[in-house]
């Protein structure tokens, strides 16, 4: 969090202590910073040369803040209108802090974080801080205020970031000048937010040349406590699920959401079968029980199919007929050995990976695996071009080509099925949608998903910041935002116009306290 200290008009020099004889920094037992002189001169000739295009620009940002102000001032009333008047959680920042946090998750998982994320959340602090402290200094020059110093310190534990100007030079500006420069950190920060949005997206373009982006997921690392560890290790692509092409880690989940729901369409109607002959059925049909309970013995699944039931047609069973029809066409089948049999049912997907012909003969019947709630069943065909038996075949057949397709070298091609919690899956595995371009690049396969995980951080953590700002508490940005807005209101008296901002301050950080409260306790309730 960035707290901004900087001189105000009409105000000491800052409620946070400061050694002034003490050119470097200060420390006290609660409070020390850093200052740096270096920038000053430079922030001062930039403002200057391009004065009346800033100043163009900082007013457009003068409106964007005023509006996000009133904007978070109203979600705030309303935020606990709510929850004193009908006693329910929060409608609009809670969902508003619970997709920030779910855009962030893949950085911290069960509250543990790695080397790396951690290094890109701290430097995504830095560099948002440092946009928000630079938009205020470049707009005090833009209006003839020189920089007196600029600082990062550690209040207690909360760092932060300000910039020093001379109270007797900003005394002299107008209000509108005044709103210019303390509306710039939160301006800044929003457009630095745009900026990264756009290079998010601009990111397979701009990665072009070094990696295919969208082609297939390619898996960084799988944990070793993962039963896909066996199939799937670093540099694997996932090709297709239920021989749907899968082209990006988020439609990954997406077919495997419909591989899970193409089981079994309505009541007995199979979607989704393999073929399995007639008489294999007969000698392996399972024991009626009481109940209707079939148990397995180890190492077979429960199946279930019509002894004449074809992938070309429809059968519906009625729902009063539904337990004796699974009753008497479950068996128990070892299921190694069934996925290797031909595949029945409509909703197998059509690629290279899995043939065409979805229908059985007269003499198989087409069953379909019958699965406990929460767990899943579908095929994934994968490549391994990274694997080392598959580099030194490539080097064997080939010194000139050196992509990693495995149209043309289809070594590590296999298929198995995952029995499971689809979620246990995926939060096992990290993928990529990027691959390398050269094999010469494979030692930097992690640097598209670094990219992408420190621009959305960045956009994140910069948007909570110009947020933060705009909320009508004492110490930010909203303070002085409002004190200089109230000079507008003539009617008001100086006296009356400080009692106003101080109720006005006193309220909005009473609201900000109860509302950030019931923010952390939603969101901790909804990780946990």
């Amino acid at each position: 969090m960035a707290i901004r200290r900087g001189r105000r008009i009409g105000r000491p020099q800052g409620r946070l202590p400061l050694r002034a004889n003490q050119r470097f920094g200060s420390i006290t037992c609660w409070y020390c910073d850093l200052k740096t002189y270096m920038f000053n001169e430079p922030l001062y000739f930039f403002g200057r040369k391009h004065a009346r295009l800033l100043q163009s620009w900082m007013t457009i940002g003068v409106a964007f803040a005023v509006i996000c102000l009133v904007g978070i001032t109203v979600i705030l009333v309303w935020e606990a209108t709510v929850a004193f008047a009908f006693h329910s959680s929060s409608f609009w920042l809670k969902d508003i802090s619970l997709r920030c946090f779910l855009g962030t998750s893949e950085l911290v998982s069960n509250f543990s974080i790695s080397v790396m994320d951690f290094a890109v959340i701290v430097f995504s602090t830095v560099l948002s801080v440092t946009v928000h402290e630079l938009g205020h200094a470049v707009a005090a020059a833009s209006q003839g205020v020189p920089i007196e110093y600029i600082a990062i310190f550690l209040a207690i534990i909360f760092p932060g970031a300000l910039v020093a100007f001379d109270d007797d030079l900003l005394q002299a500006l107008s209000n509108i000048a005044s709103l210019r420069i303390y509306c710039a950190g939160i301006w800044h920060n929003a457009a630095f937010c745009a900026v990264c949005a756009l290079a998010f997206f601009l990111l397979p373009f701009t990665l072009h040349p070094l990696y295919i982006y969208g082609e297939h997921p390619m898996v960084l690392g799988v944990s070793p406590l993962s039963p896909l560890s066996g199939y799937l290790s670093r540099g694997s692509l996932i090709l297709s699920v239920d021989g749907q092409n899968i082209r990006s880690p988020y439609e990954l989940i997406d077919k495997m959401v419909q591989a899970d729901a193409n089981l079994v369409r309505g009541i007995g109607t199979i979607r989704k079968g393999y073929c399995v002959p007639n008489k294999w059925l007969e000698e392996r049909r399972s024991t009626k029980m009481p109940g209707g309970k079939f148990p397995c013995p180890e190492g077979l699944a429960s199946f279930i199919g019509y002894a004449d039931l074809n992938s070309s047609l429809s059968v519906d069973i009625a729902a009063e007929h539904h337990v004796g029809y699974a009753i008497d066409n479950r068996c128990c089948l070892n299921p190694e050995q069934v996925v290797k049999m031909s595949k029945c049912g409509d909703a197998w997907g059509h690629s290279e990976f899995l043939s065409r012909n979805f229908t059985c003969s007269q003499d198989d019947s087409c069953m379909t695996p019958l699965l406990s709630p929460g767990i899943s069943w579908f095929e994934i065909s994968y490549s391994n071009p990274y694997s080392l038996e598959c580099l030194q075949q490539r080097r064997k057949t080939s010194f000139v080509d050196s992509s990693p397709g495995y149209a043309s070298h289809p070594c590590g091609i296999g298929t198995f099925v995952f029995v499971g919690d689809k979620l246990m899956m995926t939060r096992s595995m990290h993928l990529s949608a990027y691959q390398p371009r050269w094999m010469i690049f494979i030692w930097s396969m992690d640097m598209p998903t670094v990219l992408e995980r420190l621009l959305t951080c960045t956009c994140n953590v910069s948007a909570a910041l110009a947020a933060l700002n705009c909320l009508p508490i004492f110490f930010l940005d909203g303070e002085y935002i409002i004190e200089t807005g109230l000079c507008y209101i003539t009617c008001l008296t100086s006296r009356r116009r400080r009692k106003v901002v101080k109720i006005f301050l006193i309220s909005g950080t009473v609201l900000s306290a109860i509302t950030f409260s019931r923010i952390v306790y939603a969101t901790v309730h909804h990780v946990t």
